[in-house]
């Protein structure tokens, strides 16, 4: 598994790339806010994804790899990953794969909002959201809900039924599945390892 290094406009970020043999997709995903790539919600989905032959690249903003907890502004945490996504592009083992952005909560609005954003290339094929913060705990008045609805191409939202930051309703291009537990998706991780890798190959 190699370990990456990649320079950003923000600070290095750390990728953990898995290629998976004759993959036609790569996988790349983000943690949460305050959390790791090492999630276990995270680590399922990478051991599905790479059983059904897709690549997966686990993404370590350069904001926790400086040993920081305290997420930065939005613009930020998208600038680095546009910069990793820039990278994993040119790497000749990720050549002409198709990519799908996830992530976990604080992750899964960058993988949204990148998605959406058309200088973000290679422009992904769908988009997997664990655990999205649709609003703050007790708070549905802020709603976050125009990041999903933003993003151009398909949504599978994995939600735990008791997640107190909300549930996303289906819509265009949207799958919802919901799953027991709460936002930290600790419940049933292989389930969930597997309904993402079922929805990835259900892509292109």
């Amino acid at each position: 598994m190699p370990r990456l290094k990649i320079a950003t406009p923000v600070g290095e970020s750390v990728v953990d790339l898995d290629p998976a043999a004759e993959a036609r997709t790569v996988l790349v995903i983000g943690h949460g806010a305050g959390g790791s790539v090492e999630a276990p919600d995270i680590l399922a989905v990478r051991k599905a994804c790479l059983a059904a032959g897709i690549s997966v690249a686990r993404v370590t903003q350069p904001y926790r790899v400086a040993g920081k907890k305290a997420v930065p502004p939005i613009g930020t945490l998208d600038q680095a990953w546009r910069a990793v996504i820039a990278s994993l592009g040119r790497r000749k083992v990720l050549t002409g794969l198709d990519f799908v952005y996830a992530g976990r909560s604080s992750g899964a609005r960058v993988a949204c909002r990148c998605a959406a954003d058309e200088l973000t290339r290679p422009a992904p094929i769908g988009v997997v959201a664990l655990a999205f913060p649709l609003h703050p705990p007790g708070r549905p008045d802020k709603s976050r809900l125009p990041e999903l609805a933003a993003t151009p191409c398909p949504v599978l939202v994995v939600q735990g039924v008791n997640d107190p930051f909300g549930m996303p309703g289906p819509g265009p291009g949207r799958t919802v599945e919901q799953v027991p537990g709460d936002h930290g998706l600790r419940r049933e991780t292989a389930r969930i390892g597997q309904l993402v890798a079922d929805w990835i190959n259900t892509l292109g």
